[in-house]
């Protein structure tokens, strides 16, 4: 019993870098994992449930939760298999380069799987796979002159950044989705009666003059990749000073 109560006790990775007893081909936790993402990205996070995720797989509950104790670690399961979909291209070098190829990969990723948007801050930070991207980017960050403190401060502010901007769009195009708005155009005339409104109050002259000339409303890349630029521009001053 008391084996059993320490088995329970061990953290998702503890137990998976244990080897299997009687490991099963047809069912394993990478599997599980799996078919929860393709549920996810189908129907939204909602739709993840260990009956669900059962049914798909053909099995009995209990045959899953052999495997996975409980949806936080189904959850868990299904970031740290996409976070390895994060990785940059090993010739990318330079703190800089290192940190907007992950900001980048990180949007992109999040586009794919939108249900990652809509995770609790603590079900995506404590994955093998999200802690050996964390450890590459503060690889990069090591040695600049910058404290430890700094340095994951650094770290941690382009991550922000990058979770709620791409949260930002992953939430627009929803609503987008659901008011059966396709384009820019549509979701502008959309909100036509609102923002006329606002505009013709003559409050906002600066907000008005960016309607009226801006370019790239519809370009959510560029306007993600020149924020990224500016935090990171931020991030060099900081590098400059710890160098002085």
């Amino acid at each position: 019993m008391a084996k059993e109560d320490e088995a329970q006790k061990a953290s998702l990775w503890e137990r998976l870098d244990r080897p299997a007893a009687a490991p099963r081909a047809s069912l394993t936790p990478q599997r599980i994992a799996t078919v929860a993402i393709e549920v996810a990205d189908r129907e939204g996070f909602a739709a993840v449930t260990m009956r669900r995720i059962a049914t798909e797989l053909g099995v009995a509950p209990m045959a899953a939760y052999r495997h996975v104790s409980g949806k936080d670690d189904l959850w868990a399961l299904m970031v740290d298999q996409v976070s390895g979909e994060l990785e940059p291209p090993a010739e990318v070098t330079g703190w800089r380069e290192t940190l907007r190829a992950y900001a980048v990969s990180t949007r992109e990723t999040m586009l794919r799987h939108p249900w990652l948007a809509q995770l609790p801050a603590p079900l995506f930070a404590l994955t093998p796979q999200r802690l050996a991207a964390a450890e590459r980017q503060l690889v990069s960050l090591d040695g600049l002159g910058l404290d430890v403190d700094t340095m994951m401060a650094a770290f941690r502010t382009v991550g922000a950044y990058v979770q709620g901007a791409t949260q930002s769009e992953v939430a627009l195009a929803q609503y987008m989705r659901e008011q059966g708005w396709e384009s820019g155009d549509d979701t502008r005339r959309g909100l036509a009666p609102q923002m006329s409104y606002l505009m013709e109050t003559g409050r906002y002259p600066t907000y008005r003059g960016y309607t009226r000339a801006a370019a790239r409303k519809d370009d959510a890349a560029w306007q993600f990749e020149t924020g990224l630029d500016c935090v990171l521009d931020g991030v060099a001053g900081l590098v400059e000073r710890g160098r002085a």
